[in-house]
Order: structure tokens, then C-alpha cells, then sequence
């Protein structure tokens, strides 16, 4: 059976909405789309579409532009990202047609990856918690450092998206693609400054929105330089906590009268909850003492402080007695959830010129932690599990407290052949030493005092239990160390048709520890396992000049995603059944074709693509237990067509046009294990035929620049952008729990900015129709109210796009 969402009416803020700074934007936009340039701006407009042509890309790892590149790849200059106010992966990956992304805010957003590239995902949009077994299909890096930090976008020279595998140059994750973040570099020519300051307010909430931002670049010699930013986001909340539990100084719930043993709750109400708090820069060093040698060291670090989710309860509020929806912008956890992370990357970029080639080496050393708490009292009452093995207080909570670590040390060295030869050719070799731990402790904060207070505790003993507030505990640990050797030969058969093959030869060695408990009804199991391999991955690519502004390329390559193991206990009262002990690799063959190039000042790119899915990677909780594992499917595909235009429709007026249609379907029965090891056995939890989560078939990106000189030195540039995705599917299977049908939403957005010789002004208006866009659910049937249980909060949320918000940005250069 499948559930359909329903959408909530937007709610309207009375400070913000409809006002004075609304009408101020709009009116700008309309200034700027009628009103006639001055010749000088005419004069630059062929320059200006020239410079968007040439925008140097690195991704291939020798530079090169968009047009020159024989596959499907999209690039958005900083230039780009600073007209449209973008700071957050979300919005970037929204501007690139065949994406979609599950926005989660800000809680927890260096998880787990969430993009999907051409519909390469199994796994269930609800996802986001915690650390997930199998690594994402979409490999990120931040210049060469292999590294998903989800880190605020400013000081970014370009961002560069490549859509299906990248294998040979990427290696392991890159299987549906990459996404390389390419940080601007210390300028060596001149000494300069930069500062920033915003203010907006979103709907729903009733605080405002700061940020600050500076940036210096300072020449130190004729041979180095530094550069360094420094940043700082206070978000206020949208979401208001409708009823938490009040708690005494131990954390544990407040009884009404006092009465431990049997009083209710007392329930508090937290306003605009999910605060963001986020602290971020970054430091880098150029020496560049010739022609032939620079060296870049660089680090980059973020801080986040975040107060709750941005995600919403739809479904049943049981707390006042009488059953009745959630308001919009409400969450009906028990619980407040609030998140923290740290990131920070150090690398070390050396390049020497040695005339026939350039070889360089890139080092790099990162660390990312993160800790948050979950209401999971909703799940816990779904499953019957206060009333079964908890003896039925009044009072449920069940929480977890999770953790994740993240450290890993890259090491690459890389020749590309120069210049433009018969033959060009890269080599390299690339290592990779990861470990990284995980945990959970899950909590029932006043159990042990009410079960002493009610007789429960004798009760608990007889039947063998332990009295203990914590009855879970989940400690993984992983090192992963790989080992790779990759190449690149083309072959320019003459000044119109090239060819190229590429090879990539990995060995991996995985080794995982794991540690599970239930302290209440003991029972450890620790379980140890290793889990190695190694292979070769293929490309082959065809270009041809059709013309001197047309090429026409067919690409085949394989990618390819490391297996691991999952480390579920075998014996003891938990046992699971042994399939769940290790996951393989899966893999992917990508044909495609597609021409691209540029008419007058327009550039376009079509490419026609499919995937075949080789044994996909499902993350999953284990039938019996829940513990978190990952298993193999069988096969699954995604085809379809992905279009990209940009130009100057005018002098004035520059467009960006993007469209998608992809279809993404399991082609053979995903089967999964069930059972134990005495007695295994399986059950199909999708069909084939069904649509893969997280991708809408069709997907649309627009979007206008305007810009016009005024008078005294003074000019206007003017942004309007729409996004839209058609419906998809948060979950594979026909679970009424998870099955549920996203519906189709678009997102539009406009800006001005009033430029003058040293200062800018922005006026700005992002999700002007307050669309809702849910990109996941984690629905009331799997973790919602119970009043059987005595559980009348709701832990059951949508993930919600960002509510409207109007804001304001000022900026201010300094030169010497």
C-alpha cells in the first residue's frame, strides 16, 4: 500500500511577509529587467560570455574548460554562487540538472551524504541519524581531499559536478559521480580585505537570522602570499518543540503532583527550537618561488552548535487529551534534539612543471566528529516496547545519544603530460588510510526511579533484568586502508577526433570491531571481521569536432563501491543470521553520449545515458534486532537525458536553463536476509520494477541575471531562480511505514544587489512561495504516538525545505 502526503498550508509571519523589504526586492527586479543598459555595459557583453565559456576546470586533472571536456559535466563559478547568494550544498546541487538532494538543515548534515546523482540510491530518505554501514554513491572532495564535511560554501573559486562514475580518476564512492569543491587561492599580486554582515528572517520563526563574514589576502614577498576568512552563522529556530517533557536537574521527566509512581508528564513548549549556531574558516599559504613550483598549504575547519531539527510532525497530537494535527512548524518529539560537529582538513598541494609533464602531489589529513540526541520514544511505542519490557510508565522517554568520528590521511601523486600532444597521458597512484567509529547509547531517562517507585524493579529482576536507565549500547569501529594505480591515454588521432582509455587498479583492506549490549537484559556481543578486495575498473571515450563549436563524445566506464562488513552478533541471544556479517562491492557500467558546444553567446549540453546496477548496496536494520548493517541487491538501472543551456538572451541579460528525466527502477527482486544462523532464511523487500527513492524523474532548474549601469558609478545586478523535482518515493518496499509518496514541489528565489566601487548591498527573498519541498519522512506508523502506550507526543517528522526568508546583505572591500 502506498501513502500519499499530504501538504500543510503555509503559514504567514506577520513581521516579515508582505512587507516594505518584499515590495523593495520586487520592485528592484522589475527596475532591472525593463530598464536600458548603458553602451559601455554593451560593449562588455561579449567579453562577459566569453568569461563564462572559459572558466578553467580541473576535475579531469589538467585544466581545461566545459566545452573541451568529452562527457557530461556542470560547473558553477564563485562568481556564480556570490550573485545567487548559495552558501549551502543544497542550493548548488539544485542549480545541476539530474540531482536531487534529501535537505536535512543543518542537524546532522556531515552524516551521511545526501546527494543522488542520476537516481544511484536504495536507501530510504528517512535516513540521517547516524552513520550508515555503506559509503555514498556520490564521492566529494574539497580540491583533492577525498572528504563529504558539508562545510558552508564562501571564498570558492568553482564547484564542479561530474554525473556518472569516475572511477579512474576518483576511485571507490565515485559511482554515481563527484562533486569537487575548489577553493580560491592567496593572491600573490595584491593585498585586499572583505567584510560581510546579513540579517533575515525566516517564516515561522520569530528571531532573526545573522551572519558575518571577513576575508583577507595579504602578499607577503613577490612569492607568497596568505589568504584566510573567518565566519559566523546565528540562524534562529523555525521549528517550535510543542511538548516536551519538563525535567529535573538529573534530566529525568517532571511527575504531576510529585507522584513518581504514577503522575503524568508535565509538558513545556520550546519556541523556534532548531537553532544554528555555526562557526567556520579557513587559512591557506602560496609559495610560488618560479614559474615551475608552487606549494599550497592549507586549513580549513567548522564548528556547529545546532538546537533541534528543522523537521516537522504532521500527524497526531494526543498530548491535551483529545486527538488533533500538529500546527505548521511544529515537531512532537518529547524531547529536545539537539546536534554538534567538528571538521577540519589540512592539506599540503606541491605542483612542479618538469617541462614534458607536470607532477603533483597532494597530502592531506582530516578529522570529523559529531554528536546529537534523538527522541526515540515514538519507535519505542510503535514497537510496544514500554509496555512489553519496560513495565508501562507513565512517563516513556527513550533517547539516544550517538556519536560519530571520522579521521582518514590521504596521500596522491599525479604526472600529467603538457601542452596538446598525439598522445596526452595521466598517471598516478593514490592512498587512502581511514578509520572511524560510531556509536549509540540508547537512554530512558527516569526508569530507574520510577520502577523503584512502583514495584516494577522487583518485577524487572525476576525475570532477569538489570536496573539501569540504559538498555542499549552500540560501539563500531572501522579502518579502511586503499591502495590504487590509475591512468589516462588519449590519443589525438587528428585536430578533430580523439580517444581515450583509462584503467584504475585498487586493493582494499577493511577490518570492523563491533561491540553491542543491552545492559538491562544482558547479553554482549562483540564481533570481530575483515573483509578485503580488489580489482581493475575501465574507461573508454570517443570525442569528435562536428564543427569548431560542436562536439559530439560516447563514453563507457565502470564504477565501483568498496564492500565491508556489517559485524552483527551471530551467537547469543541476539544472533542474526550470518548473511548480515559482511556486504560486497557493488558496481556500475554507464554508456553514454551526448553532444555539447556554443552558438553565438549560448552554450548547451544533451547527453543520453544508462547505468546498470550491479548488486546495489542497501543500508538496513536487521529484521530481528534493528542493529544497523547494510546488505547486496541484485540489479537495478537508470537512463534518461539531462539538458543544460546558458547564455545572454540580451547585452544585459544572462539565463541558465537546466532539465532531467530520469528513470531509476530495481530490475530484479531486492531479496534480504531474515532469520538467525540456526534457522536462516529471506524475504523480498522490493520488487522489481519499483522506483528507486530520493529521485524525481523529472527535474527543472532556470534562472535570470540581469545587470545595468546607473548613474555615479553605480550598478544592479538582479537574480531570479526556480527549482522543481516531480514526485518521488521516500523508501523501496511496499511498507506503509516507509512506502510514502513525496510530492512534486518547485522553489523560487530572486535578489538585487546595488554595487558601488567599494561596497554592495543585497536585498533577497529565497523560497518566495513558501513551498514546503519534503525530501524524507520517518513516518507516524513507524515512530509516532501511542496513547496505549502512555506516549502522547509524536515522534514522526518531515524533512522541510528552508520557509521563506527575507534577508538583507551588506559588503565592503578594502584594497592597499
Amino acid at each position: 500500500m502506498t501513502t500519499t502526503l499530504k501538504t500543510k498550508n503555509n503559514m504567514h509571519n506577520p513581521e516579515f511577509s508582505r512587507s516594505p523589504l518584499a515590495l523593495a526586492v520586487s520592485s528592484a527586479l522589475l527596475l532591472g529587467a525593463f530598464a536600458q543598459p548603458l553602451a559601455a555595459q554593451e560593449q562588455d557583453a561579449e567579453a562577459r560570455a566569453e568569461a563564462d565559456e572559459r572558466i578553467t576546470v580541473t576535475a579531469t586533472r589538467r585544466p581545461t574548460t566545459v566545452n573541451e571536456i568529452p562527457y557530461n559535466i556542470s560547473v558553477l563559478s564563485g562568481s556564480e554562487l556570490e550573485e545567487r547568494n548559495i552558501v549551502d550544498q543544497v542550493d548548488v546541487m539544485r542549480e545541476t540538472p539530474g540531482i536531487t538532494v534529501v535537505d536535512r538543515g543543518y542537524r546532522n548534515s556531515g552524516v551521511i551524504n545526501n546527494i543522488v546523482i542520476r537516481g544511484m540510491n536504495v536507501d530510504s530518505a528517512g535516513n540521517g541519524d547516524f552513520a550508515v554501514n555503506a559509503v555514498p554513491t556520490v564521492s566529494t572532495y574539497v580540491n583533492d581531499t577525498p572528504l563529504f564535511a558539508n562545510f558552508i560554501l564562501k571564498d570558492i573559486d568553482a564547484v564542479e559536478i561530474l554525473r556518472g562514475p569516475q572511477g579512474t580518476l576518483y576511485g571507490s564512492g565515485s559511482l554515481a559521480g563527484t562533486v569537487r569543491y575548489r577553493l580560491n587561492k592567496p593572491d600573490l599580486y595584491s593585498g585586499y580585505a572583505r567584510v560581510e554582515g546579513g540579517l533575515a528572517q525566516a517564516e515561522g520563526s520569530d528571531g532573526f537570522n545573522k551572519n558575518y563574514f571577513a576575508l583577507v589576502n595579504q602578499p607577503l614577498s613577490d612569492t607568497m602570499a596568505v589568504r584566510g576568512f573567518l565566519g559566523r552563522i546565528d540562524n534562529a529556530g523555525i521549528v517550535d518543540y510543542a511538548n516536551v517533557y519538563a525535567l529535573n536537574s538529573s534530566g529525568e521527566p517532571l511527575a504531576q503532583g510529585g507522584d513518581i509512581a504514577n503522575g503524568d508528564p508535565i509538558f513545556e513548549r520550546v519556541e523556534d527550537a532548531d537553532t544554528a549556531e555555526i562557526t567556520y574558516g579557513r587559512i591557506g599559504v602560496l609559495w610560488q618561488p618560479n614559474d615551475n613550483f608552487s606549494a599550497l598549504f592549507s586549513h580549513h575547519f567548522q564548528d556547529d552548535d545546532i538546537g533541534g531539527r528543522r523537521q516537522v510532525t504532521t500527524g497526531t497530537n494526543w498530548v491535551d487529551g483529545t486527538e488533533q494535527p500538529y500546527d505548521d512548524y511544529e515537531n512532537g518529539a518529547v524531547h529536545r534534539e539537539p546536534a554538534e560537529r567538528e571538521v577540519s582538513a589540512t592539506s599540503l598541494e606541491l605542483e612542479w612543471d618538469l617541462g614534458f609533464a607536470t607532477l603533483s602531489s597532494s597530502t592531506s589529513d582530516y578529522e570529523h566528529e559529531g554528536t546529537s540526541t534523538s527522541d526515540n520514544s515514538g519507535f519505542y511505542a510503535q514497537n510496544n516496547w514500554f509496555a512489553w519490557y519496560y513495565g508501562g510508565s507513565p512517563r516513556p522517554l527513550a533517547i539516544a545519544n550517538r556519536f560519530y568520528e571520522d579521521s582518514g590521511f590521504t596521500q596522491e601523486l599525479r604526472l600529467v603530460s603538457n601542452g596538446s600532444n598525439e598522445f596526452d597521458w595521466i598517471i598516478g597512484a593514490f592512498y587512502f588510510d581511514q578509520d572511524t567509529a560510531s556509536g549509540q547509547d540508547s537512554l530512558m531517562p527516569g526508569f530507574r526511579t520510577w520502577a523503584q517507585a512502583s514495584g516494577f524493579d522487583d518485577t524487572l529482576a525476576s525475570w532477569g533484568g538489570t536496573l539501569t536507565d540504559q538498555d542499549f549500547l552500540y560501539r563500531d569501529n572501522r579502518s579502511v586502508k586503499e591502495l590504487s594505480f590509475y591512468g589516462e591515454l588519449t590519443w589525438n588521432i587528428n585536430d578533430k577526433l580523439s580517444t581515450t582509455v583509462g584503467l584504475r587498479h585498487f586493493d582494499n583492506d577493511i577490518s570492523n570491531d563491533t561491540t553491542i549490549e543491552l545492559p538491562i537484559y544482558p547479553g554482549p556481543a562483540n564481533v570481530d571481521s575483515d573483509f578485503d578486495d580488489n580489482g581493475t575498473l575501465f574507461k573508454a571515450n570517443v570525442s569528435y569536432d562536428v564543427t569548431a563549436d560542436m562536439m559530439w563524445y560516447a563514453t563507457v566506464s565502470e564504477g565501483y563501491r568498496r564492500g565491508g562488513t556489517s559485524a552483527v552478533p551471530l551467537t547469543g541471544a541476539f544472533a542474526e543470521n550470518p548473511e548480515y556479517l559482511s556486504y560486497e562491492p557493488d558496481s556500475v557500467v554507464n554508456i553514454e553520449t551526448g553532444i555539447k558546444g556554443s552558438v553565438n553567446r549560448h552554450n548547451y549540453s544533451i547527453s543520453l545515458f544508462r547505468m546498470d546496477w550491479e548488486d546495489p548496496q542497501l543500508n538496513i536494520a536487521t529484521p530481528n534486532w534493528g542493529f544497523y548493517a547494510a546488505v547486496n541487491g541484485d540489479e537495478a538501472r537508470s537512463q534518461g537525458v539531462e539538458v543544460e543551456f546558458k547564455g545572454f538572451l540580451t547585452d544585459s541579460i544572462k539565463y541558465n536553463l537546466g532539465y532531467a528525466y530520469v528513470d531509476a527502477e530495481l530490475t530484479k527482486d531486492l531479496v534480504v536476509p531474515s532469520g538467525n544462523q540456526a534457522n536462516p532464511s529471506s524475504y523480498v523487500y522490493a520488487e522489481a520494477g519499483e522506483q528507486l527513492p530520493s529521485m524525481a524523474k523529472n527535474t527543472f532548474s532556470a534562472g535570470l541575471n540581469h545587470s545595468m549601469d546607473l548613474d555615479s558609478g553605480f550598478y544592479l545586478v538582479s537574480n531570479v531562480s526556480a527549482y522543481y523535482q516531480s514526485d518521488s518515493r521516500n523508501a523501496l518496499g511496499n511498507n506503509p511505514k516507509f512506502d510514502i509518496d513525496l510530492p512534486s514541489f518547485w522553489i523560487a528565489n530572486a535578489s538585487t544587489t546595488l554595487h558601488a566601487d567599494d561596497w554592495k548591498v543585497t536585498l533577497f527573498v529565497k523560497n518566495i512561495f513558501n513551498e514546503e519541498g519534503v525530501t524524507g519522512v520517518l513516518s507516524e506508523g513507524y515512530m509516532g504516538t501511542d496513547p496505549d502506550e502512555n506516549f502522547y507526543g509524536n515522534s514522526s517528522k518531515q524533512y522541510i525545505s528552508q520557509p521563506r526568508t527575507i534577508g538583507v546583505q551588506f559588503s565592503y572591500n578594502f584594497g592597499w
